[in-house]
Parts: structure tokens; sequence; C-alpha cells
């Protein structure tokens, strides 16, 4: 387990003004998850909590220094020219410092590890842009061909169809442990209905899953395309990909592009979906069934579903009433995708 003064003694270092140089500009400090963010003029640090869950392990120095590493390699892909390389956190005649990697010298201790980043604009982040009902076809054309083009030249990833179909039934699993836990049960009616009838789905969707990955429609993708990592720049930029585990950059393109269309229509702009979505058909010129696309639409609302009431199972959770809530909602909006795929299959049918 970490050594929780450790962490204070950093904290308190990385909180001043006087860490980054300048002694007039106090860092604005931002807490997520896994990480603490550090804003600082027109830079961002980002630092790797010490912390352990089922999907990740950065309780290591070593592990959080790989995956910082991860960090700049893959988000290189998507971000160019944003991940700008490592800082390390070190202790030298008993004081910390922060040192760009090329400065270390073997006479200083190295604490911990810093990715380095440009900071983009608020203004121009997605989530912000829908918030502010400042986002045209415009902006999403030039993220459709941005993302395209990574799709089209993205790493194939060679997986067995019968592989690719049991990691959904492997995640409703462990969407259904964590949402239907007793604790949760008042705040969340509508679980266990949306379990059964996700698994009840998922029977059905085994084929069309299959199809895709025997048909070479799985690549190494982002993993967790959201509007929040999305800036729309004249050439758009996309942050935060998955860094900790390859296999949830596994992925249909077309699982991510319904997960950016879910987010999008819970932020407030339910038109992005449907433009994003036929955009994108166009310029792969691949066409899933709606059947699948619903599919992936109501497993990544569980999926949301199932991190936000997590955060109730930390030792100190962050702004405890908002996650029922969020959990809740994005349940409703599963279960309609549910019915959208049940409809779709049968109109399939007949």
């Amino acid at each position: 387990m970490p050594d929780i003064s450790d962490i204070d003694a950093k904290l308190e270092f990385l909180q001043g003004a006087e860490a980054y140089g300048d002694k007039q500009q106090s860092p604005e400090c931002i807490e997520t998850h896994m990480s603490w963010v550090f804003l600082v003029g027109d830079q961002v640090f980002k630092l790797k909590k010490s912390v352990r869950f089922s999907y990740l392990d950065f309780t290591t120095l070593k592990a959080r220094e790989f995956y910082c590493r991860e960090e700049l390699r893959l988000n290189a892909r998507l971000a160019p020219g944003v991940y700008l390389g490592l800082i390390a956190l070190v202790k030298c005649s008993g004081r910390f410092a922060l040192l760009p990697e090329s400065d270390l010298t073997i006479d200083v201790e190295i604490i911990d590890w810093l990715v380095l980043m440009r900071r983009l604009p608020a203004s121009r982040m997605l989530h912000r842009l829908i918030s502010d009902s400042c986002i045209s076809h415009q902006d999403i054309d030039a993220l459709v061909n941005v993302l395209c083009r990574f799709y089209q030249q993205a790493n194939q990833v060679h997986l067995s169809s019968n592989e690719f179909s049991m990691r959904y039934h492997r995640s409703i699993l462990v969407i259904s442990d964590v949402l239907l836990l007793p604790q949760f049960q008042l705040q969340l009616p509508d679980a266990a209905i949306a379990i059964d009838k996700l698994g009840t789905i998922f029977t059905q969707a085994v084929a069309l899953l299959q199809y895709r990955a025997s048909h070479q429609h799985v690549l190494e993708g982002h993993g967790d395309l959201r509007p929040e990592h999305v800036c729309l720049m004249p050439s758009p930029l996309v942050i935060d990909c998955i860094e900790f585990d390859p296999q949830l950059r596994e992925v249909d393109p077309f699982d991510e592009i319904s997960f950016l269309s879910l987010e999008c229509e819970m932020a407030g702009a339910s038109w992005i979906g449907p433009y994003f979505m036929s955009a994108c058909m166009n310029t792969l010129n691949d066409r899933p069934s709606q059947a699948l696309l619903h599919f992936y639409t109501a497993h990544k609302a569980m999926l949301r579903a199932r991190f936000s009431i997590a955060h109730l199972l930390d030792t100190h959770p962050r702004a405890p009433e908002k996650w029922p809530m969020l959990a809740q909602r994005y349940i409703a909006r599963a279960l309609v995708a549910i019915d959208d795929f049940s409809a779709a299959t049968l109109r399939d049918l007949t």
C-alpha cells in the first residue's frame, strides 16, 4: 500500500507555485479517479495515483513510469505535439524538485514520474462546445476526417471471433457484479432489469460481433472516445487514450463511434450521433447492422453506469450525490438502446 504521508508531501509540493519555477503562478489542481492534474500556464503536469483497481495497478514506481511512457507513445497517434515528455519528481538534499528526464543525474532520487502536456484551450473541448451550443457540422466533419484516417491506418488486431464476443460477455458479468451490489439496490431500481435484458440481447448479438472480428474489423483504437477528450482545433486532437490495458484499445471502430455518439447525446447534443455515424460510415465505406450499433450503445451505457456508481466504492468518494443519478440516467438510456436492438433485429428477420 502507498505511504500516505509520502503522497501528502508530494501533493503539497506539486500544489505550490515554486515547484514550477514561478512564485507568481499557483497551479490549478484537478483530481480524477486515477490521476492528479496540475495546470500551470500553458502546460499540464499529470501524476498518476498509486492505486490498484480490477483493471489497473499503479502501485509501484516502475509501473507508473511504464504507463507514463505508454501514455506518451499512444497519444502521439491522435494528439501530435500535445504530449511533450516525462518529468521526474526527484528528491535531492532532502528537497523535492521537478526535472526533465534529460536533466537527470545519478545523485538524485526519483520519487515519481509526471507526464508533461501542452495545455489545450478549454473553450474548444467538445463537451464545452456542446454546453455552450457552439458546435457546428463543420467541426464534426473535421473530427470525422481525423478519426477515420486514424482507423484506416490503425494496426489490425488478430483476435478470434469467439474471444472478441466473449470479452463482451465478461464485461457484462463485471457490470452486473457492481450494479447489483446490495448497497446500490435502492439507488438503481432498474439495474437488474437492464442487466437481464442486456444479457438477452448479447446472446442475439454474438453472431454480429463474431462477424466483425472474423472480417478484420477489430483495430487498435483509442479506448475512451469521449467529448472531454476531443479538442476541436482546426485539426482536431484526441487526448487521453487508454494506456493501461491494450485489450480496452482493441475495438471495432464503430463501438468507439457509438460511444462518442452516446456521450454527445448525454451531454445534450443528440443530433451529433446520427450525423457523426453516417459520415464515418461513408468515409470508411463500412456499414455495420443497426442492431449491432444498438448493442454497442446499450453495452457502453451500462458500462458507464458501472463506472459512475463505482465512485461510491472509493474510501472518500468525490461528489457522492452525483453518481447514483448519473448511473440511473445511463441505465435508462441502455434500456432504450436494448428496445432499439430488438426492433432492429425484428426488422432484419422480416
